[in-house]
């Protein structure tokens, strides 16, 4: 069997600033999350992860632990190449709708970023995270929304 690109349905690229409104509606659900990530290596590392996403901005937001491979692997890759952050991706689906926000990734340190995302957190998956000390937050510019919401 032989794979032709052209023949492939085409997913309909959002402006990841002005989504549709059942694009927008299904990233304001409560759902799990995962974040893909590059080894130094190349490969992807794909953990789950709670997101929310700002498109007057153009920015989703991961809370984590700075020890945690996924921040290593954004700190590593910053600056290695011309690109403003680490290339990354998060997704999320239920049944046949899905979604993804490709874009370039740094971390913060802020404390007041740190507690804006944890209220954005909250309010999304209806709980504010524990207290952590080790927290700090990826914050990631969207270049590319995908999805079928």
């Amino acid at each position: 069997m032989s794979a032709n690109p052209a023949a492939a349905p085409r997913v309909p690229r959002i402006d990841p600033r002005d989504p549709p409104e059942p694009y927008l509606s299904f990233w304001r659900e409560r759902h799990l999350c995962t974040l893909t990530t590059l080894r130094p290596d190349g490969t992807p590392h794909v953990v789950p992860v709670g997101v929310t996403y700002d498109p007057e901005t153009g920015t989703a937001r991961v809370l984590a632990r700075k020890t945690s491979r996924k921040v290593v692997h954004i700190l590593l890759a910053t600056g290695v190449t011309d690109d403003p952050g680490a290339r990354v991706a998060v997704c999320q689906f239920e049944g046949r709708r899905w979604a993804t926000l490709e874009g370039h990734a740094t971390i913060r340190t802020e404390p007041a970023e740190i507690e804006a995302a944890e209220l954005r957190y909250e309010a999304r998956y209806g709980r504010r995270p524990s207290p952590n000390p080790d927290r700090v937050l990826i914050e990631i510019a969207v270049t590319r929304a995908l999805g079928k919401a």
